[in-house]
């Protein structure tokens, strides 16, 4: 058997308050995500709760030092061409309003790959 090869696309999940998701679906596809065949700005988004305490030094965009807070957000989920990834990660970074973004990059064999 060969070695493995590296797919060339990740997959990347970010979490945002309802109320900016659209500004970071923008902004991960102004800066190159969800791009299929002759479409851009393609995403996925599903609706949740999204659960946390700020500690003792954070700068919350939404509730209190010390205090339980919830919040409706969307998980919002798109294909990256690998070499991208770094670059759509800063953009989305740089619109969204949480001190601390909650996001993940998945290796994935995207549609390029087949």
């Amino acid at each position: 058997m060969g070695a493995m090869q590296r797919s060339s696309h990740v997959k990347i999940v970010v979490f945002a308050p309802e109320s900016a998701a659209d500004a970071v679906r923008k902004a991960l596809g102004d800066a190159g995500a969800g791009t299929m065949g002759d479409y851009t700005h393609c995403s996925f988004s599903a609706k949740g709760v999204g659960r946390f305490t700020p500690l003792p030094g954070a700068d919350p965009a939404i509730g209190e030092i010390g205090k339980p807070e919830e919040v409706v957000e969307e998980r919002i989920e798109v294909i990256c061409e690998r070499e991208k990834a770094r670059a759509v990660v800063d953009a989305m970074k740089a619109v969204h309003p949480y001190e601390e973004v909650a996001f993940e990059v998945y290796s994935v064999e995207g549609p390029g790959d087949f």
